[in-house]
């Protein structure tokens, strides 16, 4: 399977006139602070000192995992299944803070083991009903994992816009994400795995311990698909796949918690170029992600201790990148208002 291929979107250029275009606001240097590098991030993306943000975009990805039957989640498996039909009635909090934002929503079924048939707003990429135990076999065989970043991609080629959100639902994938966590940053178990859906203590200390028995018994897995194929889920995979693809596009790419930001961290491992197209919404609740970032080198725009998942941090940092593009579009300058710029 062909990878997208991903470029720096730097040109020195034009980094010298966002520079300057942002510099010559009627403001001091510096003083709408992580909004100007927002901008100068997108412009970069764009290739032009005006950008704008056209038709954003959000996908939730849902599947199952086999990883559930370790007693590893607080919640069954059929919750799922049922945060799905939750979000095609528009009673999640995702639906609720992409409507407030102007963002298109679409649900994805990647992998959710039920049988939703044909329903409007579900797009059906269903790989497999779930991925297997990888407590004792590989989450997803190659030719799975291969069909599901095929997918991810074709779904991002087909947005109108240049602005995509990641959001997902899985019962069990923070498990699977601390796998791939600690498999492609070598940061102990212990620090990649957290609560998820609402775990005791003791629950955590046996979610660790499922995830080190199976990093034990897959040890010689170390290559990034192979680890993706082996500790990740459908929708992991997915978003990784629209991840790369949306970067070959040139797309500002919204990072949401901890599971989108696990699939970021394999699509990085391939094409670590991918990482200037990438808006980190906040870093989650979900202990783990602020060491995940960490390691991406990633600064995140809001800390409001989320850890619900659904692309709920990706929707509500969408306003910060508006705000970023309009005042480099919309703002005077200082010769155009006809005020005196900084004298020392």
């Amino acid at each position: 399977m062909p990878l997208p291929t991903i470029v720096s979107p730097f040109q020195p250029d034009l980094a010298g006139r966002l520079a300057r275009a942002i510099d010559n606001k009627t403001k001091p240097l510096g003083s709408l602070g992580t909004l100007e590098a927002l901008a100068r991030q997108i412009g970069m993306i764009q290739g032009t000192t005006t950008p704008a943000l056209a038709s954003p975009a959000l996908l939730v990805f849902a599947a199952d995992h086999g990883i559930v039957a370790e007693g590893v989640s607080a919640y069954p498996q059929d919750v799922t299944w049922q945060m799905v039909e939750n979000f095609l009635a528009g009673g999640a909090a995702i639906n609720v803070f992409a409507a407030q934002n102007g963002c298109a929503l679409q649900v994805v079924d990647a992998g959710v083991a039920h049988a939703f048939g044909p329903r409007p707003g579900l797009v059906d990429r269903k790989v497999a009903s779930g991925t297997r135990n990888f407590a004792h076999e590989p989450a997803m065989t190659a030719a799975q994992c291969t069909q599901a970043l095929e997918h991810g991609m074709a779904l991002a080629d087909a947005l109108p816009g240049n602005v995509i959100g990641f959001g997902e639902m899985g019962i069990g994938n923070t498990t699977a994400a601390a796998a791939l966590m600690h498999k492609l940053t070598g940061i102990p178990v212990a620090a990649c795995v957290g609560a998820g859906t609402g775990l005791s203590e003791a629950g955590i200390v046996h979610k660790q311990q499922v995830i080190e028995a199976a990093v034990a018994r897959h040890a010689g897995i170390t290559a990034p698909l192979d680890v993706l194929a082996t500790f990740g889920g459908f929708e992991i995979a997915m978003m990784a796949g629209a991840m790369l693809r949306a970067a070959e596009r040139r797309m500002v790419l919204l990072i949401d918690g901890f599971i989108v930001t696990s699939a970021l961290l394999v699509a990085a491992r391939l094409h670590p170029a991918i990482l200037e197209y990438c808006v980190f919404a906040h870093c989650s609740g979900e202990n783990g992600h602020r060491r995940m970032l960490d390691a991406l080198d990633a600064q995140p725009l809001l800390n409001l201790g989320l850890r619900l998942g659904e692309g709920t941090g990706s929707a509500l940092a969408l306003p910060l990148l508006h705000a970023a593009v309009n005042f480099l579009n919309r703002m005077a300058t200082f010769e155009s208002a006809q005020v005196s710029e900084q004298s020392a």
